[in-house]
């Protein structure tokens, strides 16, 4: 099949600039602050730390490197042991890796596709009777939506064992009145250019804890001493986000709202052209959260009649990207042998990776580029399953 001509492609989640970013990258520039520090890093690190509701927030160059540093400050070091959801991108476990550190992967469960709290107990009184407690646990907010954050402290809190909130996919997410992210010992925001909201590619690492973000930056720039040569007693890294790019950052968060509702909106005009057709479900919204819905993802039941590879090939042959959800991280090659924990009797990750999707999700889709693609995934659909309610 030949792909159309002079057809806009249309991405999975592209950048939608506000117009105002050239202001404050303008004034960056007036003011020759363009190294990693200035009024925009300042001014973007409050921003998110108000709309989070957290004592401080730290920019640096990427959601990856706000991973690392908040594992550094929990002292994560060689030989220790960091809890993680498999059901994500592999930026959530790769900063243990970095500090010599085991991994063993949790499950998902099938209300929010987050870290599963039967999965994380089960794992919890293993290492407990093993002495070997984690040094952390790395929750991830899958697509957008939060995980069971009430369950999952509990278990924390009751075997000691700090929280970290990996919220790359969900800024502008809330769990139960609080903002995704700001409820564990250290939260974690991407503004790669498929995120909700984007630097062109930066992070946020934001905690309560303002001496330990105090600490994160410091870290962030080579970890150089207060002295008046260049002197290091320990080792840091070039972490931190440069003045140009907070600029950016500053003006996607006014417009981070209208982002919210734009992909929301999406999300709800495809749950209802393609929900009507069986074997579509679409990722479920916990009750007493709401999903920023970066991407809309959708699973195919058998009853479908289609599967998941086969729609991706055909919106690719239409110019259109999709793409499947994660690969569970236990599955994949860099992690052979590291220890799993399912949901149940059914590995859930390994199910929503068979049978999940995710269509274009973008804030600046048009309802012509939707109706683009819900017709694209219609023509796949075998003829008798093409009548409504069928």
């Amino acid at each position: 099949m030949s792909k159309p001509i002079g057809r806009r492609r249309i991405f999975l989640s592209s950048p939608h600039m506000s117009g105002k970013e050239s202001l404050y990258i303008s004034e960056a520039f007036a003011t020759n602050m363009i190294a990693p520090l200035g009024p925009n890093v300042d001014a973007f690190e409050r921003q998110v730390a108000d709309y989070a509701g957290v004592a401080d927030a730290a920019a640096v160059s990427s959601g990856t490197a706000a991973i690392h540093l908040s594992l550094r400050l929990l002292d994560v070091r060689e030989g220790d042991r960091v809890f993680c959801s498999s059901l994500t991108f592999v930026a959530s476990a790769n900063p243990i890796l970095y500090q010599g550190a085991e991994p063993v992967f949790i499950d998902s469960e099938p209300e929010t596709w987050n870290m599963s709290p039967i999965a994380l107990e089960r794992a919890l009184e293993d290492a407990r009777r093993s002495n070997w407690l984690p040094k952390a646990v790395i929750v991830v907010h899958l697509f957008g939506q939060s995980a069971k954050m009430e369950e999952l402290l509990e278990l924390c809190d009751a075997y000691g064992v700090p929280l970290i909130e990996d919220a790359a996919e969900s800024l502008g997410s809330d769990y139960k009145g609080k903002a995704s992210g700001s409820l564990g010992r250290f939260g974690v925001y991407s503004f790669n250019g498929n995120k909700i909201i984007t630097t062109s590619g930066g992070g946020m690492l934001v905690s309560n804890d303002a001496e330990a973000l105090k600490h994160a930056r410091f870290l962030a720039t080579q970890a150089r001493d207060p002295a008046p040569h260049y002197q290091h007693s320990r080792m840091g890294y070039n972490y931190r986000m440069s003045n140009v790019l907070a600029g950016i950052g500053r003006a996607q968060m006014e417009v981070l709202e209208d982002r919210v509702s734009a992909r929301r909106a999406v999300f709800e005009r495809y749950r209802a052209e393609l929900g009507r057709f069986p074997g579509f479900e679409f990722m479920p919204e916990l009750e007493g959260t709401r999903s920023n819905r970066w991407l809309t993802a959708l699973t195919l039941g058998e009853e479908a009649g289609v599967s998941p590879s086969s729609l991706i090939y055909a919106l690719a042959e239409e110019d259109i990207e999709a793409r499947p959800v994660w690969k569970p991280l236990h599955l994949q090659p860099l992690f052979y042998g590291a220890s799993y924990y399912p949901h149940g009797e059914e590995s859930v990750s390994e199910r929503l990776f068979r049978t999940g999707l995710c269509l274009p999700s973008g804030s600046n889709m048009t309802p012509e580029d939707q109706e683009r693609v819900v017709d694209c995934v219609t023509r796949c659909l075998p003829a008798e399953r093409m009548t409504k309610g069928a």
